[in-house]
């Protein structure tokens, strides 16, 4: 029965600070898969890879690297030219991503990060930046995700690149230390309904926030740019209900949130000294698995869930 034994996904979410560091230890070698400064480049993913990828985009960007877009590999706009396109895909197998590849082979160059070399990503793109210490067992992806983050926004740190606010990775390695351990407050793990938010590169962290809630407990979750709150969401927000904001909060949100009668986390030194981005989001990993338990659920097995989308026929 669920609760009865630790799950193999909160196993996972754990073991991320260690994977955080490893990352980083092992980007030389991981280099040639990374854009270049100046270029133009596109990353691409499906589900939690595309968060990340809208996630490292916004880094890339605001860091002054090159221009950056990210696209579900099923939106990819044809006929959009790019210096490089990056694929994030945990399994290698996923079928729009494989396609997309397909695609632009001889176009442009392609690269893919992923966390099974023996997947056909591996012949699909023209280079491959495997990180097979980081995969799992679990359907719901957590710690391959942060990985791949933590691999990019290291690579950018290298390169000078990382913007006004954001602190080296190591800082969020030893952040992920303590939120993999600290106690979740008791209000969000028995919420009916729960808002993330972040602005900037935090968004696609909301996004994914807020994936892990549904996907691992089936829960009410719903995500934004920071400053769309109050351009209708604030109006789910009561008793019961949770705010999350993951990065700096933007002035009066917090207070605008807490009367609406929500319960709000937050911390306005994120930026300055707070928890770091990255690790409040293993927060919320942690809290998806706490509130699956509570409802009966196995955070092992979602429902309607496998772990690679490989589809057939003309849906391929």
């Amino acid at each position: 029965m669920p609760g009865t034994r630790t799950s193999r996904t909160a196993v996972e979410i754990a073991s991320q600070p260690e994977c955080w560091r490893r990352a980083a230890r092992l980007l030389p070698s991981r280099a040639a898969v990374l854009p270049r400064r100046g270029e133009r480049v596109a990353v691409v993913g499906c589900g939690t890879s595309w968060f990340v990828a809208q996630a490292y985009a916004a880094l890339r960007e605001s860091g002054g690297h090159g221009e950056t877009d990210a696209f579900a590999a099923s939106e990819f706009p044809a006929g959009r030219t790019y210096d490089r396109v990056v694929a994030v895909t945990r399994s290698g197998t996923t079928t729009e991503v494989l396609g997309l590849l397909g695609r632009l082979r001889g176009t442009v160059p392609t690269g893919a990060i992923t966390a099974d070399p023996g997947t056909p990503v591996a012949g699909a793109a023209d280079d491959v930046a495997v990180l097979d210490f980081a995969d799992e067992e679990s359907v719901v992806q957590t710690r391959f995700a942060t990985t791949v983050l933590a691999l990019l926004r290291a690579h950018l740190e290298a390169e000078g690149a990382l913007p006004p606010g954001v602190r080296p990775l190591a800082a969020a390695v030893r952040d992920a230390d303590s939120a993999v351990a600290s106690p979740l407050p008791a209000a969000v793990r028995t919420a009916e309904q729960f808002t993330f938010l972040g602005a900037g590169w935090c968004h696609g962290l909301a996004l994914e926030a807020a994936l892990k809630m549904r996907e691992a407990a089936g829960a009410w979750t719903e995500a934004y740019p920071a400053m769309e709150y109050r351009h209708g969401p604030v109006s789910v927000t009561g008793p019961g209900r949770v705010v999350w904001i993951l990065g700096t909060p933007p002035p009066g949100l917090v207070d605008e949130a807490a009367r609406a009668g929500g319960t709000v986390v937050a911390d306005s030194r994120a930026g300055e000294g707070g928890i770091d981005p990255l690790a409040d989001l293993v927060r919320a990993q942690r809290l998806a698995v706490a509130v699956a338990e509570a409802r009966g659920c196995d955070p092992d097995r979602p429902a309607h869930l496998t772990r690679s989308v490989v589809l057939d026929g003309p849906r391929a």
